[in-house]
């Protein structure tokens, strides 16, 4: 069975606990390393001996590094594990990422205690969240199973430990990384066990662990099938779809608590893979298309832990899913599609197909009468050109962009507000046949191109795109909470729109 990992808090201090291992943070300053406040008890325990023994050990307090080292008679721990914080150490980002990076750093241990910077519930929830993430491994597929090699028990040392702020901290950080990890294993799963159909089944599964029991939050689900998305005229769906043997799926969540105060849909671009239809990709493009579904899978994610948190926002959620193959009944260049809005779409290149599921899926979104519709999705290459593979893009109305940018740094994650210029409104229209061409192979502005062209099914709402391209999956080694693989880029940030819009806060 594999081990589950316990989190608490406690007000021990961190020289005298007989956990296995001690995590203590370290900041770099001016006149060289220091111990963070919460491991004040350790400076005191080492003495004048502490800046030596740093300095003998290489620790200097930068972002990102991690020393061990046994102990002696200094403290009770066996062993201590020195992460860096950076400059500053009341920040929950640098926290968080100093947390997942001590998550990686720790052997086998039973038990952890983690000394780090945790004298506010912001900062209580950043420790359990960073360390929850940075822990994290994806083994469903190896042949060999090793002993797990995570703790059974993590204390948080905090001086705040029996406040009633900082156990719904621990309680609101558990429940993110439930929701990051959910995601994580979507899109790590490999495309052949992830098709459209599966992934609903998949998400089935995941709406009956949190519903089910009493005290459960009640999350509506619907689930429809190919027949059903023709019937409902989800021409781009199944304009991207129908090149597949595995027929498209779109599922629906809905989250509505009596003392909602505000609106919100959430669409997710959920290709399972993309092959890029006929305009085919090169062999090395198609790699790590099993996480081109990471939109769908993030706003599916994102709304069960809304519902876990029983925050009072009404959040409708679109995951509509297709596999985009190469068939004999695959969409050609050429092809004009019907919308589900009525739109005609002249098709150009069958490997800008995101665009036509979030189409429609945008198109029933604005339905609901929201209050705000965010899409989140890796739409494009040209977005992961211009701001690499960890920062997101943020395109859409005014105000919108900032709600999304502002939520980003609440909940630690990077994105940049990019324009639509006037201009993309002739590109996107310049089809000889039909309403919309759907790409027109210019080289330049292609991430525009195509926010300009998920504007024409928002109705003229308040909307958000958010195109995380490159971000749904780390393919060098693992930095701060981030692992290799599946990031869970995006969840975050969801939630943090739906705990805006529950607070009323603005974007300023």
């Amino acid at each position: 069975m594999p081990r589950v990992t316990t989190y608490a808090l406690r007000s021990a201090s961190p020289a005298k606990t007989r956990a296995d291992a001690v995590v203590v943070g370290v900041v770099a300053g001016p006149k060289g390393p220091r111990l963070c406040d919460a491991a004040a008890d350790v400076s005191a325990a080492y003495g004048r001996r502490l800046r030596p023994f740093l300095s003998t050990m290489g620790v200097t307090g930068k972002a990102g590094e991690a020393v061990r080292t046994p102990t002696r008679d200094e403290v009770n721990a066996p062993l201590l594990v020195f992460v860096g914080l950076g400059e500053d150490p009341t920040d929950p980002i640098a926290v968080r990422r100093a947390a997942g990076v001590a998550a990686r750093n720790v052997p086998n241990a039973a038990s952890v205690a983690l000394a780090l910077p945790s004298e506010t519930p912001e900062l209580v929830a950043a420790v359990v969240e960073g360390h929850r993430l940075g822990g994290y491994t994806f083994t469903a597929y190896k042949s060999a199973k090793s002993e797990s090699t995570e703790p059974n028990d993590v204390v948080v040392l905090t001086a705040i430990a029996r406040r009633a702020e900082a156990l719904a901290a621990l309680e609101r950080a558990e429940v993110l990384a439930d929701a990051v990890t959910l995601t994580r294993d979507w899109v790590n799963t490999p495309p052949r066990d992830c098709t459209p159909p599966l992934l609903a089944d998949l998400v089935t599964a995941a709406h009956k662990e949190v519903t089910k029991g009493r005290g459960a939050p009640k999350v509506a689900l619907e689930v429809f099938d190919h027949e059903q998305l023709a019937d409902m005229g989800c021409g781009g769906i199944l304009s991207v779809g129908d090149s597949s043997e595995a027929p498209s799926r779109l599922v629906k969540l809905t989250w509505a608590p009596r003392d909602a105060v505000a609106h919100l849909a959430l669409v997710g671009k959920g290709v399972t893979f993309d092959s890029g239809g006929l305009t085919i990709k090169p062999s090395s493009s198609m790699v790590n298309m099993k996480g081109d579904m990471a939109g769908a899978a993030s706003v599916i994610a994102a709304t069960l832990a809304v519902a876990r948190l029983g925050l009072p926002v009404k959040v409708t959620a679109f995951a509509p899913m297709a596999e985009n193959m190469v068939s004999g009944t695959a969409t050609r260049p050429g092809d004009v599609i019907t919308m589900h809005n009525g739109s005609t779409v002249e098709i150009a290149n069958t490997d800008a197909e995101g665009r036509m599921l979030l189409g429609d899926a945008l198109s029933l979104a604005v339905l609901e009468e929201p209050d705000l519709v965010v899409d989140i999705a890796t739409l494009t290459g040209h977005m992961q050109l211009a701001l690499g593979d960890k920062v997101g893009a943020v395109m859409g109305t005014d105000d919108e962009v900032q709600v999304v940018l502002a939520a980003g740094a609440a909940a630690g994650e990077q994105h940049w507000p990019m324009p639509i210029p006037e201009e993309m409104k002739e590109r996107i229209t310049s089809s000889k046949v039909a309403d919309l061409l759907q790409h027109d192979w210019v080289r330049w502005g292609g991430g525009l191109y195509a926010s300009a062209f998920l504007r024409e099914f928002t109705g003229g709402l308040p909307w958000a795109h958010l195109d995380i391209a490159g971000k749904e999956i780390n393919t060098g080694g693992p930095y701060g909470h981030v692992p290799a693989g599946a990031t869970g880029f995006g969840v975050t940030t969801l939630v943090e729109i739906a705990r805006s819009l529950a607070e009323g806060r603005s974007a300023d």
